[in-house]
């Protein structure tokens, strides 16, 4: 099985702000690097909070002043926090759904001690997700390899992929295809697996 873990995915360069930058010159930087939103981070290099462009130019209340033609508006006054974050070494998969339940879309990505090591967005993510079927067929032989009744390689099983949907033809033992399966399930890009497989026993 082949999962991205969000450490693949990320990008190490991150554009980030002080608490204290103004609110004009946190507009200036999305605007130079054409980003939507940055982490913000004390000088430790820990991760405070998130600012997103939505924040600088005032968001949606109705009413609110605009911060960036506001005296002494500075990024802590604006930033969500605390931020949600991520770890590297978590699943591709996890910060999917964290992004949803959460509804961000970035995520920085901290060390145990919660310093800044990376920043992951939707883009990052949907890359990730979006594999070619030769990709993924790779990737379900390599798993078929590791069966939990044994390796089994293409003379034994047939692997077709289409739009992400695996199936399976010919024969493998019936001990472990539910855990070998589940585990086809969970390979980035699966969307549906079909098994039609028979047992050597059924073939002979």
């Amino acid at each position: 099985m082949r999962e991205h873990t969000v450490g693949e995915v990320m990008t190490r360069e991150v554009v980030t702000a002080a608490p204290g930058a103004p609110a004009r010159q946190v507009a200036k930087l999305f605007a130079l690097h054409r980003i939507g939103g940055a982490p913000v981070l004390d000088a430790e290099d820990r991760v405070v909070g998130v600012v997103s462009r939505t924040d600088v130019a005032g968001g949606p209340r109705p009413g609110r002043v605009d911060p960036v033609h506001a005296a002494g508006i500075a990024a802590r006054d604006l930033m969500t926090a605390p931020a949600v974050t991520i770890h590297p070494e978590q699943r591709v998969r996890d910060a999917a759904r964290v992004m949803e339940r959460r509804r961000v879309d970035r995520l920085p990505v901290v060390d145990p001690e919660d310093r800044l090591i990376g920043i992951v967005t939707r883009r990052d993510l949907l890359r990730a997700f979006l594999r070619t079927d030769e990709e993924i067929r790779a990737d379900v032989y390599g798993e078929l390899r590791r069966a939990p009744a044994g390796p089994l390689g293409p003379d034994d099983v047939r692997v077709s992929v289409r739009e992400g949907l695996v199936t399976l033809t010919g024969s493998a033992p019936p001990d472990g295809l539910p855990r070998l399966v589940a585990a086809l399930w969970r390979i980035d890009g699966v969307t549906g697996v079909l098994s039609s497989l028979d047992s050597p026993e059924e073939q002979s």
